[in-house]
Parts: structure tokens; sequence; C-alpha cells
């Protein structure tokens, strides 16, 4: 499964004829491709009002990802491990590996900071 995060979502929208956007509708024609909350929340907030229904429609048949309580306490406890080894990341960010950690999951992102989280090995990248 792969946790597509928001930064591919938005390139593939801006580019059609991009190379992203045609892995990116591959991968969701194989029913590969999982949705954290975090991303949801984020390509919601950009979403125009006249949008949000065909929005929910769409993204409603991926399967959700949702953080538990576990969940949070695993991130803390990687916010401390990357601290240390002198890395600062966006608790979104790491909420969006640790749920793609969590199902056995690759993250595709087009964020750099996703690299750092892998050399951590908190996180398998995609591609």
């Amino acid at each position: 499964m792969i946790v597509v995060d928001t930064s591919v979502w938005i390139a593939a929208r801006r580019h059609p004829a991009a190379g992203v956007h045609r892995t990116l509708m591959a991968l969701l024609d194989a029913d590969e491709v999982a949705l954290a909350l975090p991303v949801r929340l984020e390509l919601l907030a950009g979403t125009a009002k006249a949008d949000r229904k065909a929005f929910r429609r769409a993204f409603s048949a991926l399967p959700l990802l949702v953080p538990s309580e576990h969940t949070w306490g695993l991130v803390e406890t990687w916010i401390e491990k990357a601290a240390d080894a002198g890395y600062r990341f966006a608790v979104t960010d790491l909420l969006i590996a640790r749920l793609a950690h969590e199902i056995g999951g690759l993250v595709w992102s087009l964020d750099s900071d996703f690299e750092h989280l892998e050399a951590l090995k908190f996180v398998q990248l995609y591609g």
C-alpha cells in the first residue's frame, strides 16, 4: 500500500500530463493508495467550497488511515530520536510516516523531509 503525501496530490493536479499524475492514476486504478488523515485534511483545506462535495465523494473510496493513541505515542518517540540525530520534522510529516509504518506501507512524497525520515528508518519511500 502506498500512502500518498499532499505534495504528490498537488503536483498531479497541477500537471495532469506529467509522470506524477500518470503514476498516481495507475496506483489508484490498482487500489494501491491509502490516505492518511492529515493528508485528507490538508487537501480539504485547499479545496474550494464548490468542489468539496466532489472531493468527499472521490476521496471516500480510499482507505483512510487514522491515528490512534498508540500512534501518537510512537510519534513522540520518533520526535526524540530525530532530535537526538539533529533533525526537526513537522508533526504532520511524522504522523504520515507513522501511519504508513503501521500498515507496512510506503510513502510517496515530493517533500525531501521524507528522505531524512527514511534515513532514520522511520519510513520506506515509494519510487
